[in-house]
């Protein structure tokens, strides 16, 4: 008997910053605000590390479809709590101005804990991500498609790409999110692991010595999740666009049914030393999808409308499957219009060349970011 395929099921994390609607800072999450959203969809917002941050996360969701009502839900909320006390979210990696020497973290154990161990690092945590969850029961197969799917991580990146500016400078970076990150203990891309159980030793070391309580506290791009049967995708900026997020848990989703698949057929993704791979997400990093990436096979760099024809092509039977063929295609949309970092640089520069001055055309990247956030809803 052929075995069962894995449920494939969908969960999408994603933190927003919180602004005052007319000058663009960021304010505080108020107490009132927190309550509200919480008494709305109660068990699916939650505080983060910042003040000026909060939380979203949909249900196990069996779909794309269901995920986007799920999660168009959450953003309404959001937005229409945050309305009544004259703030904005935003959905970008990094604020566009803002000083993260002023920002102040959130007074909970778990933060204060982290604020403690971390020290100087993590007072510059003014960084957003989105996170995907998808839905593989087996403990071996999450590790053997983690294996595999550690390739397209910089792919995710470049196409998530949102925080161009920092403290008002632009870095010219396309994920400068990534940059303050990786300055934190136990991120960047997973090791390669033979086995559930080389994963279990291999981090259990920390855990034996009391370093960390639980794998929770590995900050890999990609890791098994500690609380659900899923892996977890964690290498994507938060794009400012509702459906740019839809689309890549899609194209997530659609990834792991596709090395699964290949598996029923006795085959797998080529794995590529991470040193290789690392090279395309500092691509990722830099320049987003303008640049291309290197195809490894093919011994050359690749633009990435390309590469993404090529990953339609290579997911289109997922997708077919998984019933998200129209969000997958949308990934020629945000490389022919631009990432969410491409879109606040054009911004700002249409303020400057129409004479606004430098703080004017960065609240102006913040208005766009306010109306982005709402498309859809």
């Amino acid at each position: 008997m052929a075995e069962a395929a894995p449920a494939f099921t969908l969960g999408i994390e994603e933190e927003y910053l919180l602004v005052d609607r007319e000058t663009g800072e960021l304010v505080a999450a108020p107490q009132a605000l927190m309550d509200e959203c919480a008494a709305a969809i109660e068990g699916q917002v939650s505080p983060e590390f910042l003040q000026c941050q909060i939380e979203i996360g949909t249900k196990v969701s069996p779909d794309i479809a269901s995920a986007r009502e799920d999660l168009r839900k959450l953003r309404t909320t959001v937005a229409e709590c945050c309305d009544a006390h004259g703030l904005a979210p935003i959905a970008a990696s990094c604020h566009p101005f803002a000083d993260w020497k002023t920002q102040h973290h959130t007074d909970k154990a778990r933060y204060n804990q982290l604020r403690s161990d971390l020290a100087g690092v993590a007072r510059r945590m003014l960084i957003c991500g989105m996170h995907v969850h998808v839905g593989v029961e087996g403990e071996e197969l999450r590790i053997d498609l983690m294996n595999q799917l550690a390739y397209f991580l910089p792919h995710l990146l470049a196409l998530s790409t949102s925080s161009p500016f920092w403290q008002g400078e632009d870095t010219g970076l396309s994920s400068y999110r990534l940059t303050v990150f990786d300055n934190l203990p136990r991120t960047g891309l997973p090791p390669q692991l033979n086995s559930w159980a080389a994963y279990e030793r291999t981090t259990g070391v920390l855990v034996d010595l009391g370093i960390i309580e639980d794998q929770s506290k590995i900050w890999w791009d990609l890791r098994p999740s500690s609380r659900f049967p899923t892996i977890e995708t964690r290498i994507c900026d938060v794009p400012p666009r509702m459906e740019d997020t839809l689309t890549l848990a899609a194209l997530i989703q659609c990834i792991c049914r596709m090395l699964w698949r290949l598996s029923r057929l006795n085959q797998r993704w080529r794995a590529y030393d991470g040193f290789l791979v690392g090279e395309n997400r500092w691509r990722a990093q830099r320049y987003g999808t303008s640049a291309g990436m290197i195809d490894f096979g093919a011994g050359r760099i690749k633009p990435f409308d390309a590469l993404a024809e090529e990953l339609i092509g290579l997911l289109a039977e997922d997708a077919e499957a998984l019933g998200c063929l129209s969000e997958v295609t949308r990934v020629q949309e945000i490389v022919a219009g631009g990432t969410g970092a491409d879109r606040q640089r054009a911004v700002r520069d249409e303020a400057l060349a129409a004479g606004a001055t430098e703080a004017e055309a960065m609240r102006a990247v913040v208005g766009r970011l306010i109306d982005e956030f709402r498309e859809g809803l």
